[in-house]
């Protein structure tokens, strides 16, 4: 009897060892992500950098990102094809940047003329239709890849001039480096405009291939030294709100992950959206205050201004809408949400300075 008992309590202690360890220890996967900004530009190009770290460290060693700056593993421009196609694994990019594969509704998940800000655009992606339009978008383009949103920042600046802009008839004629859905606004107020990667605005500057540009935040910019050219800085980046980027991976590399290890990326990445948009509100009052001891004037452009920018960017959506049912589905779609949250933002927040929320 006690042979018996002995032999069933070493049967049932083995079973419920088996039972409670992993069939088979998780292949090690590692990242190779080529990124489109270099990760010297903070708040910019240092998210990725962040991410690769505290993955890393989180993952115990199961997944592994290596992070390779712009042009050493693969041009900017080729990343999302290299990635659908394999030749790389992962990349960090945003659809903004990729008009060219997706169509102009891509850019609607990178930044929205007069839309979302930071708060308002995450609540659209996680909690309304965003983040499942943003993948089928990819999906219908033919593209092998899974996205993961995986930073924001707030608001840029709307660009730098060498003359002051007091009219739309001012921008006529300029040749100017622009980004995303905005740039069609400019182009409707005789803009011609180019999208230079960082690293060639300046010289194009310094040679007059461009007049006026825009790239980011104050903290950014001043690391490209538009300063030093251009003494006009113009607010609110009415054409940029917010902008959120991406991690992509392979299709057939995230399915081969257990779940465990997409968790933690898809943790990794809700991580570096709080971070990168902590980060950069954090550090442009002291950049602002600096530009204008270098000269710049700092200017907040007036209402005719900014309502120009607006009528243009509806005749944008109009046009774009008509093109591209899916354009005008996925902007319809933010709009419905925007609409919605407006009852609450309105109701929920303070006022800003020199305004009055009645509620309705």
């Amino acid at each position: 009897m006690k042979r018996t008992l002995l032999s069933l309590a070493t049967a049932t202690a083995l079973t419920l060892t088996l039972a409670s360890a992993p069939t088979m220890a998780a292949k090690k996967v590692l990242l190779k992500v080529p990124v489109w900004f270099g990760t010297h530009l903070t708040g910019l190009g240092s998210t990725p950098k962040w991410l690769a770290e505290h993955v890393n460290d989180a993952s115990g060693g199961s997944v592994k990102i290596k992070i390779y700056e712009p042009g050493k593993l693969i041009p900017p421009k080729e990343i999302v094809e290299a990635v659908s196609k394999g030749q790389v694994n992962a990349g960090w990019t945003t659809p903004g940047y990729n008009t060219g594969l997706l169509g102009q509704k891509g850019a609607i998940f990178s930044a929205v003329p007069f839309g979302p800000d930071a708060p308002e655009f995450l609540a659209w992606v996680y909690y309304g239709d965003g983040r499942k339009l943003w993948q089928e978008t990819y999906d219908k383009a033919g593209y092998n890849v899974h996205s993961i949103p995986c930073s924001i920042i707030a608001p840029e600046t709307s660009g730098w001039f060498s003359k002051p802009i007091d009219k739309p008839e001012d921008l006529d004629g300029l040749r100017m480096r622009f980004f995303g859905l905005g740039a069609l606004v400019m182009e409707k107020l005789g803009v011609s405009t180019s999208l230079l990667p960082s690293k060639e605005i300046f010289p194009a500057l310094e040679k007059g291939a461009i007049d006026a540009t825009e790239f980011s935040m104050p903290a950014i910019d001043k690391l490209l030294g538009f300063h030093k050219i251009l003494k006009y800085n113009y607010f609110p980046g009415w054409h940029q709100p917010a902008t959120m980027f991406e991690l992509i991976i392979n299709k057939d590399t995230w399915n081969k992950m257990d779940k465990q290890q997409q968790g933690v990326l898809e943790m990794g990445c809700k991580a570096a959206m709080l971070d990168g948009l902590a980060l950069g509100e954090a550090i442009q009052f002291p950049e602002i205050k600096a530009n204008a001891a270098k000269g710049v004037e700092v200017r907040y452009w007036s209402d005719e201004m900014l309502n120009t920018f607006r009528a243009k960017w509806d005749e944008v959506v109009a046009e774009e809408g008509a093109k591209d049912p899916d354009f005008k589905r996925i902007y319809d779609n933010l709009q419905a949400f925007r609409a919605d949250y407006a009852e609450w933002n309105k109701l929920g927040f303070l006022p800003r300075p020199g305004t009055k929320r009645v509620a309705e």
